[in-house]
């Protein structure tokens, strides 16, 4: 433990975001950062508690304590208050492959059961996170490092998102042959396309990608992989971690109309036209001066809420159909799960600034898209009711402009691309454990269902750890 005291000594900061009117006019991150002096401030406020929830990774009914990833959290806060960052860095990297894409978009599951958060505010753990890794990028102190030995087994990993990636990284370092293929033209799955620049800048992951790319791993883009049969002539495993990508479509009137997309194509759009010419080549879905309605209150949604507004949108409507979270931890979700709380991300604060208020419009569904020549012009709504426990539309009908709508309802699992293997019920690749068949296996959101980022990593390393054990049996 670093400084006894420091927990009564220091308040909990962060850095700022960049102010919302600047950042609205562009796609640049704008994430803030903090000195090395406040940053050991920081963490000098770690107790480390006797039992530390924060890296429990335990699952208390439906939620999650503490990170699933089970980082090392105490000691790598006591290094960095001590100014020993390189040590910090590799305390950070035994558990955690990538720290630079959970430092940004993970939601801080760590923080949430901090125990210091009981009384106090939590340690600005995901921060110090953040600044470890970006730390030893800055300075030049991450060098490839390939695998002192190869074992002569051969492993092609289907999907380059968090769990395709962690995956490739730890069979790599296990001196296995990786090959990972990709169907996108650019590698990092959902990183690249499905969250925006301005969140996630993309230079962070191509910059690991060569990392690893210089420690042995083969790339292949623009790929895509039809059955997992198509490569076991080649490889003597193959991991599916292609992600769960069939989007939930909305099964309502006027659901065919023009101007009716999935979130993740609308996103997916506005990245490449973004990366491939900062938007000049208008590749983009159009948003300037239109009615946007977002229809989902998740992540995916509130990425949609920012993307319209940096493309113009005149106005931006979020429909929820869940009901308005409490402000506060209710009995039924304790610590140290995670809160189930009213929050306001960045999407939603840029909309209050832009707009004058809340894009959210919570227990409502919408129920019909009136069309006009053939394309979107409004959507009826209606109230929810949860009394039963499921939702049903009560109420008065209302009616809104929408010259776009965004479908961000969530996933129902893997899509169909890799035909010869079973699905569960539930969209996931049927799996026992990790093992899908002889020489065939499954991580990540393919597995296990939509989820976090934080999760696709532990479900990469994990899956690689079984793919090794069998590649070494000789199964």
């Amino acid at each position: 433990m670093g400084k006894p005291t420091g927990f009564l000594e220091y308040e909990r900061r962060v850095p700022a975001d960049s102010p919302v009117p600047e950042r609205v006019s562009s796609f640049e991150e704008f994430h803030g950062s903090m000195s090395e002096e406040e940053l050991r401030r920081q963490c000098a406020r770690c107790m480390d508690c006797g039992v530390p929830f924060c890296h429990s990774g335990a699952e208390p009914g439906a939620s999650v304590a503490g990170c699933p990833l089970n980082n090392l959290i105490p000691e790598w806060n006591d290094l960095v208050y001590r100014g020993n960052m390189p040590e910090a860095y590799r305390r950070l990297a035994l558990t955690n492959s990538f720290p630079e894409f959970t430092g940004r978009v993970c939601p801080a599951l760590c923080e949430a059961s901090c125990v210091e958060g009981l009384i106090l505010e939590p340690v600005a753990i995901k921060n110090a996170e953040a600044h470890i890794i970006d730390y030893m990028w800055e300075r030049g102190l991450m060098k490839p490092s390939p695998p002192p030995f190869r074992t002569g087994s051969r492993a092609a990993v289907v999907g380059s998102g968090p769990a395709g990636l962690a995956c490739a990284d730890v069979l790599n370092k296990l001196g296995h042959e990786v090959t990972v293929f990709e169907r996108d033209d650019r590698l990092g799955g959902l990183l690249m396309y499905g969250i925006p620049n301005m969140k996630l800048d993309k230079g962070v992951i191509n910059r690991r990608v060569e990392l690893m790319r210089a420690e042995g791993v083969n790339f292949v883009a623009g790929r895509e992989i039809k059955s997992a049969a198509e490569l076991k002539g080649d490889f003597d495993a193959v991991v599916l971690c292609t992600g769960a990508r069939k989007a939930r479509a909305l099964a309502v009137p006027g659901a065919e109309l023009s101007g009716v997309y999935p979130a993740l194509d609308f996103l997916k759009a506005a990245t490449k036209s973004y990366l491939d010419s900062n938007l000049s080549d208008g590749a983009f879905i159009d948003c300037s001066g239109k009615n946007v309605v977002v229809v989902g209150g998740g992540d995916t949604g509130t990425d949609c809420v920012a993307t319209s507004i940096r493309l113009g949108a005149a106005s931006v409507a979020q429909i929820e159909i869940m009901p308005r979270p409490a402000g506060r931890r209710t009995e039924a979700n304790p610590w140290p799960a995670f809160p189930r709380i009213l929050k306001t991300d960045y999407g939603q604060e840029e909309a209050i600034a832009k707009f004058g208020g809340d894009p959210r419009v919570f227990s409502t569904t919408v129920v019909e898209i009136i069309g006009k020549d053939g394309a979107a012009a409004a959507v009826r709504t209606s109230g929810v009711s949860w009394k039963s426990g499921r939702p049903e539309p009560e109420g008065e009908i209302t009616e809104r402009p929408a010259d776009l709508v965004l479908i961000a309802m969530g996933f129902l699992g893997a899509d169909d691309a890799v035909a010869d293997v079973a699905k569960t019920p539930r969209g996931a690749y049927a799996a026992d454990g990790f093992v899908v068949s002889d020489g065939v296996f499954a991580a990540g959101d393919a597995r296990r269902g939509q989820s976090l980022v934080v999760w696709a990593i532990k479900e990469g390393r994990e899956a690689a750890r079984e793919c090794d054990k069998r590649l070494r049996r000789g199964e």
